[in-house]
């Protein structure tokens, strides 16, 4: 009798000590050979900039400061946006100016900008060609790389839509054979259109590694503070200076104006920006706020059109 107690004392043990390893009761290492990866927060002084030190030739960690350190870059990105990062658009996302941007160029010279040199027969707007004009003839140009502590490239990189005439092929390889692209550190790329109708995804086609982004209608998701600028949509065929004088008169408050608002601009009738297009139809009154629309956008746009584009498209063609 006292030895079937022992036995089943022994037996109930055993059993707890089986269901305890199985619910996670008692954890038991597997390896010796440490932790693995997803055990490193563990660490102690882990920090999520620690891993910018194994890349070659990187720049210091992010700063401890920022408000996001202990976000997993990769936690929110949907599956979509994880096949965009071959493209280019959330490579080097988490950027800031002290993690992305080496000031020792400019400590040395000064803030000075290099334009990289036109190539013969290279294809450029003419807005992207202002774009350069205006920093070379401005005092921070200079023509020596040596010199320099922000690079603009000559590939006009403006209108990425696939679709557009002024699109400029094969960019990718053109840029990552550049001898001062170095990743794109210490460099800014320009872009007002990206992607194609009727999504138009933030896709550059290319990879702007650490590069700053001046864009216009970038996302807020794509956005990275204190690091990319946020420039307006102008017009291709925009001016670069001229037109009449303005009605802005001195210790005139508020400024007498003919207009307080205007846009003219095509009115999408389906995909991104449908809805807010749609909008600015009620907001014109065509005396002082004046927001013109047309539906002829696409080759199949009348198959979409509404009661009001015979009417929108007379007043956009004025």
């Amino acid at each position: 009798m006292q030895a079937k107690k022992r036995y089943l004392t022994l037996f109930s043990a055993g059993a707890c000590l089986i269901l305890l390893f199985c619910f996670g009761g008692i954890q038991v290492p597997l390896s010796r050979r440490g932790p693995g990866r997803r055990d490193d927060r563990s660490l102690a002084g882990y920090r999520p900039g620690a891993r910018w030190r194994r890349l070659p030739g990187s720049l210091p960690p992010f700063s401890p400061l920022e408000e996001d350190q202990n976000v997993d870059p990769d936690e929110h990105i949907s599956l979509k946006q994880k096949r965009d990062v071959s493209s280019g658009i959330y490579t080097g996302k988490r950027c800031r100016m002290e993690s992305c941007f080496d000031f020792t160029l400019c400590e040395r010279n000064g803030f000075k900008v290099f334009v990289y040199p036109q190539q013969k027969g290279e294809k450029m707007s003419e807005s992207y060609q202002n774009i350069l004009s205006s920093i070379e003839g401005s005092r921070f140009y200079t023509s020596d790389p040596e010199q320099a502590c922000l690079f603009v490239l000559s590939l006009d990189t403006l209108d990425r839509d696939q679709l557009s005439p002024q699109y400029v092929h094969n960019l990718k390889g053109r840029i990552q054979s550049l001898p001062l692209w170095n990743e794109g550190k210490n460099h800014i790329i320009f872009n007002l259109y990206s992607g194609t109708w009727p999504n138009y995804t933030e896709d550059l086609g290319f990879d702007i590694g650490y590069a700053m982004l001046a864009k216009a209608s970038i996302s807020t998701e794509n956005f990275r503070p204190n690091f990319d600028v946020s420039i307006p949509l102008f017009s291709k065929d925009h001016p670069r200076t001229g037109g009449e004088r303005g009605y802005l008169r001195h210790n005139s408050i508020p400024p007498f104006r003919k207009y307080m608002l205007v846009f003219k601009g095509k009115r999408y009738l389906t995909g991104i920006g449908s809805d807010t297009r749609n909008a600015l139809y009620h907001v014109h009154n065509s005396e002082d706020v004046v927001l013109l629309t047309t539906c002829k956008h696409g080759k199949d746009w009348q198959k979409h059109k509404d009661a009001r584009c015979d009417r929108d498209n007379m007043e956009y063609d004025k």
